[in-house]
This record gives structure tokens, sequence and C-alpha cells, in this order.
């Protein structure tokens, strides 16, 4: 049965990039959207609480600020919130960061999920949405990255706690009915963006006369993919509750599905855009050229991205309609807004 508006839904991470923008689209859609975030430190505070600004005081959304990582608090928010839905968008995010501290992946991606679920089981929830990562393809080189795919071999701390909260996403369907619907997310841009991701990084830099370091020597290249579009395609997918597939052999199994309510599906553009291109576009969104830092391929980095989208379109008619020549001057235009810079 579909989860439509005037549903209550609980957003994690809902100071974070994607969780502001999806708060934002389902309050717009009618549903109550209950948000939480710790508002750690990893980056601007100052940001987050401006994409909050945004949201408290619309009709449908509240918020309240706690870790999920901590179980008594999950567990009470939600003895008093009878939740149709839960949409996990928060996680200590950044791949090169994981290698660093990766006892913080491990307590919020790994602990603080397995509290989400065990607590949406409990209410119980019927339909748990949670955000996934294309980083979990790892080492694997066949592209377009494919569903089906296995992806046994991850390449940092932060892809493979990604991969486990899939894994224990489907032992609660199994276990217990949860339907759980695992979105993996490709290389998110827009408005509101992380300060720890490139264009975010690239367009300080540039504005500020500084190089911008580019990894691989600049081949790369990345499914770049509008947040606009993340959001719209995930608020579609919390509607329809993930359902046991009735053709799912287990001596041929297939990862993506399973014989429990349980799905996982590639959300991204379909289309793999060079760095080099996606610079020439920002130098054009911004009227001043880059200077080049050309330096080595990072640890935990991959060389290419590419999302097959055909299941999720299957699914629920996902389209992304975003280019970065649409993209990228519109996060340009939030970055001079928000920071006040007059166009040159």
């Amino acid at each position: 049965m579909r989860i439509d508006p005037p549903a209550k839904v609980l957003v994690t991470g809902s100071a974070g990039f994607i969780g502001f923008h999806l708060s934002r689209e389902l309050t717009r859609r009618g549903y109550q959207v209950v948000g939480i975030d710790n508002l750690n430190n990893y980056y601007s505070v100052e940001l987050k609480r401006d994409r909050l600004k945004e949201l408290v005081g619309s009709p449908g959304f509240e918020f309240h600020q706690m870790d999920f990582s901590v179980a008594e608090d999950v567990s009470s928010l939600f003895d008093r919130h009878r939740f149709d839905a839960v949409a996990h968008m928060g996680a200590q995010a950044g791949v090169r960061y994981s290698i660093e501290n990766p006892s913080a992946y491990i307590q919020s991606n790994v602990v603080g999920t397995a509290n989400l679920l065990e607590s949406a089981r409990k209410s119980p929830a019927r339909h748990f949405v949670y955000a996934s990562s294309s980083s979990v393809y790892g080492m694997n080189s066949k592209l377009p990255f494919d569903e089906s795919d296995p992806v046994d071999h991850p390449i940092s701390l932060y892809a493979a706690t990604k991969k486990s909260c899939e894994l224990i996403a489907h032992t609660y369907s199994h276990l217990h009915g949860l339907p759980t619907t695992g979105l993996r997310f490709f290389t998110v841009y827009g408005p509101w963006g992380r300060p720890d991701m490139a264009l975010f990084k690239f367009t300080k830099a540039i504005l500020e006369g500084l190089p911008i370091d580019v990894y691989n020597q600049g081949i790369m290249r990345r499914d770049f993919t509008y947040v606009d579009d993340i959001v719209a395609g995930t608020a579609d997918v919390l509607a329809g509750p993930a359902e046991p597939e009735q053709d799912w052999n287990p001596s041929t199994p297939r990862p993506n599905t399973s014989s429990a309510p349980y799905r996982i599906y590639n959300i991204g553009n379909h289309q793999s855009v060079e760095l080099t291109r996606f610079i020439e576009v920002l130098e054009g969104a911004l009227g001043k050229r880059a200077q080049l830092n050309l330096l080595p391929m990072q640890p935990g980095d991959v060389p290419e991205t590419y999302a097959a989208i055909d299941r999720l379109h299957e699914a629920t008619g996902y389209l992304p309609t975003t280019p970065i020549e649409v993209g990228i001057p519109k996060f340009v235009e939030w970055y001079r807004a928000y920071y006040g810079l007059a166009e040159r």
C-alpha cells in the first residue's frame, strides 16, 4: 500500500545537504516531516543551521537535535511519534575523511543505521529508505554500474560502512518483514552543497584566485547528479514500499532484490562526465579560469562512476532532467547569493 501525504516521515540528517532538500520536497508534497540531525562539526555548523532556517516554520516540519547513534534517544523519538516511513539520509560523509577517522564512520553509519532499523521494526514503520552510495562498487570496472553487480571489494571504509548498511537492512527485511530500500547516490551536487565536495571547493578556490587540486591528472569521470533529481526520485521511492521479488531464486540470487521486501536502486544522472568538462562548465558559470594543480589518484578514489538507472525508472518512472550545463550555474548562483558575492 502506498505511503501518500499527509503520512508522517522521519528524515535523518535533515540539516545535511540531501536531507535538507528531501525534507523541503516532502513538506512541499504535503507530508508531515520530523527532521533530526546532531549538527556535528565535520563541516560548517553555521551552514547546517542556515539550511534549517529554510525549513523551520514550514507547515508540516519539526526539528529535533539528536544523535541517532544513541539507541536510547532513537527509541524515545519513535515512542513519541508513529512514523509511517523513515528516510535515513544522515551519515558521517566523506570518502577521504574515513581513512583518518574510521571510528566515526562505524559509530554513525553502522551503529546508527542499526538503531534506526530496530526502532522502525518495533514501531512498525511501513518503509525504511536509506542512503547508500556509488562508492560500494569499489574496484568494479564494468560500466555502467548495475545493481546486480557484486560489490564485495570496497576501497574505502566509507564504502564498506554503506555496504554494511545494505546487508543489515536485508536482515531486517528478511527476519521482520520491514520493507527496506537502499538508494546508491551518484556524486550529488547543487545549491546548499557540502564544503568538502569538489564543486564547492573548486568554486571557492577559483573565486579566490587559488589553484584547484585535480586528482589522477584530471583523468576522471563522474556521474554528476543534480540534487533536485535526487530528491524527487527519493520521494517517489519512499511512497512505494519495497515488496518481495516473486520469482527470486536462492540458487541464482540477485543481490538487488530478495524473497524479502528489499530493494537496491542506483539513483544517478546516467551520464559519465569528464572532470575536465565539469571544470570548463564551472569556469563559464564563474566567468573566470581555473588554475589546475594536477595530482595523482588519492587512496579510496576511483577513476569513473556511471549509473545504470533502468530498474529505478521501471519502478518509479525516474528520469533525471538536469545536465551539468544547467545544474552548475544554479549552484554558482546560490553560492554568490549565500556568501554575498557580486557577479563580476
